[in-house]
Formats: structure tokens, C-alpha cells, sequence
């Protein structure tokens, strides 16, 4: 090599087996360093740094967000976040991921905050060339925990954890009727509706439809002077648009609040009472580290099983 080159290019001498797109990551990311002093740039030219040349753990350095989070805006906490992985609690009426670019989104809310955008607490600049990339989503009024990855790599690593069934979502939610049983499975055959927004349950063998399974557990139930409500926690097998709030329809047990899937609603909730409460997955860039996080039940959920006890039958 010439007395003077890239800086990427001496961090790919030094590191041979690295892929020059990652390296360019973590130059990118701030984890590189000559003399103590961070170059950013992947194409700044410079001498052989020799020793004086300097990468962070080559594992992803995870930002402490503490017991509760970071609150970064009024209805997005960051749980978790390193250089492979964001995980994020999302308030109701936020979409999880942009569709467009001028989406607001959990994920553009993210990706303004790495990038130094917001007043008040900042990122480590070690984080602000990382850019969230999409992953799962939640319903625009779903709340919860959902995750965002922050490098192609890792996206294509966990999106094989959904297909794989690795990585796994608990929902709390709940429902208007009585659940036949205390746990089970329910198993169906969903196709998108004429108008693409909601989903059907459909015969095996339907052109186009998707094989939907959902495990559940009964939680509580309130006897009402109308009807009873049932507490559900929800575990997902599989992904599909709109799954549980269709399936739990299908099964009589219509969420509170879910004016698509349960039109005759008639109570004051506004949304539909569903919460993605934990999430488990195999670290993008760690194989065999599994974590997990748990998304306390909002306000407004807190307050609606509140109403519900303090209105059952005695």
C-alpha cells in the first residue's frame, strides 16, 4: 500500500476477514480512531497509522438506557440500543415504520434523534450515523415494544429470526365475551379484503390467503352487568397484517375498542385495547445472546382494566 490511503482501506489491512462495507460502518458509527483522535470519514487519507490505529469492540456496544428507557419523544422510549439493534416502546397513534418519507414514525423519530435533531438529551456521537431500518411493525394505535435494526446485516438476521420463529411477541389485550377455554390456539386462513386494509378469515386453500396462528391464555375476566371482558395474553407464531385483532373476532372475543374488526362496539375506548408487551430475540450480531424486554401496559390500558374492576359484579 502507498505511504498515504484511505482510511478504509487501513482498517481492511487490519482487519482482512471484515467485509469493506462493514468496515465502512464502523468508521462510519465513530468506533474508529487514530492516536485517540475519531475519524468519521471513511475516505480520509492519512499515513500508515500502524498501532496507532484503534476499533472499538468489534461486538455492538450497547448505549444504558436504564431501567425504564429513554423517553426521546412523548410516545417513543428506546429500551435498548447498540450498533446492530434498536428495540423501542411505541405510544397508540404512531405508526411504527415510515412508509414514505415524510411519514412521521417511531423509526423517523429515531433516526432525527440519532441525528442530533432533538433538544434535550442527545445521542453518544459513537450513534449518529447509524440509520434504523425496518423490521416488524406495529398497528398505528397497537401499542408496545417492537424492534428496528441499524445495519443491513442485522436486518436481514432478524427478519430470519421471524420467519424461523426465533424471535418471539406477547401481546396483552383486551376482549369483549367469554374465551371457551383458558388457553389454546387459534389457527386460520387470512386474505386481505377487497378494499386492502383489513383481512378475512377464509377456507383452506383460498387463492392468496395466509396461514394465521396465534397462541392464547386467559388473564382475568370482568363480569359486567353487560357482557364480560376478557384479559388475553397473546402469543404470535406467525406475523400476519392485522392477525390478532382478526383472529380474536373470528373467535367471538372482539377487542375493546377495534371499530374495523368489532363495528357494533359501542363503548367511549378509542383504540383498539391491544399491547405488545414482551419481545424476545437472538442478538443480530451475537449469536446465542438471548434478550428480552417487557413494555409496561400504557395509561389509558391501566385505566380501562381499572373501570372494569371497579365495575364487575361482586
Amino acid at each position: 500500500m502507498s505511504a498515504e490511503a484511505p482510511l478504509l482501506d487501513w482498517v481492511l489491512q487490519e482487519y482482512p476477514d471484515t467485509p469493506k462495507k462493514r468496515a465502512k460502518e464502523w468508521i462510519q458509527a465513530g468506533r474508529v480512531s487514530v492516536n485517540g483522535v475519531t475519524i468519521r470519514q471513511p475516505h480520509h487519507r492519512l499515513p500508515d497509522p500502524g498501532p496507532a490505529l484503534a476499533v472499538s469492540s468489534r461486538q455492538a456496544v450497547t448505549l444504558d438506557c436504564g431501567p425504564n428507557g429513554w423517553m426521546i419523544h412523548p410516545r417513543v422510549d428506546i429500551l435498548h440500543l447498540d450498533t446492530a439493534l434498536a428495540v423501542v416502546n411505541k405510544g397508540a397513534g404512531l405508526l411504527a415504520v415510515s412508509a414514505t418519507v415524510e411519514d412521521l414514525s417511531a423509526q423517523s423519530i429515531l433516526t432525527d434523534w440519532l441525528a442530533g435533531k432533538f433538544r434535550g438529551r442527545q445521542a453518544p456521537p459513537a450513534y449518529r450515523q447509524l440509520r434504523p431500518l425496518p423490521v416488524h411493525r406495529l398497528d398505528l394505535y397497537t401499542t408496545g415494544v417492537f424492534c428496528l435494526a441499524m445495519n443491513p446485516r442485522a436486518r436481514a438476521a432478524l427478519i430470519d429470526q421471524l420467519q424461523t420463529r426465533v424471535m418471539q411477541r406477547e401481546y396483552l389485550a383486551y376482549a369483549d365475551g367469554r374465551a371457551k377455554s383458558r388457553q389454546g390456539t387459534w389457527r386460520n386462513w387470512l386474505k386481505l379484503a377487497e378494499d386492502g386494509l383489513a383481512q378475512t378469515v377464509v377456507p383452506e386453500g383460498t387463492p392468496d390467503a395466509e396461514e394465521a396462528v396465534t397462541h392464547f391464555e386467559l388473564i382475568a375476566e370482568f363480569p359486567l352487568v353487560r357482557g364480560v371482558v376478557t384479559k388475553l395474553r397473546l402469543r404470535l407464531e406467525t406475523g400476519r397484517k392485522h392477525q390478532i385483532r382478526v383472529q380474536a373476532a373470528a373467535a367471538g372475543l372482539p377487542l375493546i375498542g377495534d371499530r374495523t374488526y368489532h363495528p357494533h362496539y359501542a363503548g367511549e375506548f378509542p383504540r383498539q385495547a391491544l399491547h405488545a408487551e414482551t419481545l424476545r430475540l437472538e442478538h443480530p450480531e451475537r449469536p446465542g445472546i438471548k434478550l428480552a424486554w417487557t413494555a409496561p401496559l400504557p395509561d389509558d390500558l391501566r385505566q380501562l382494566e381499572a373501570g372494569f374492576s371497579n365495575r364487575r359484579l361482586r
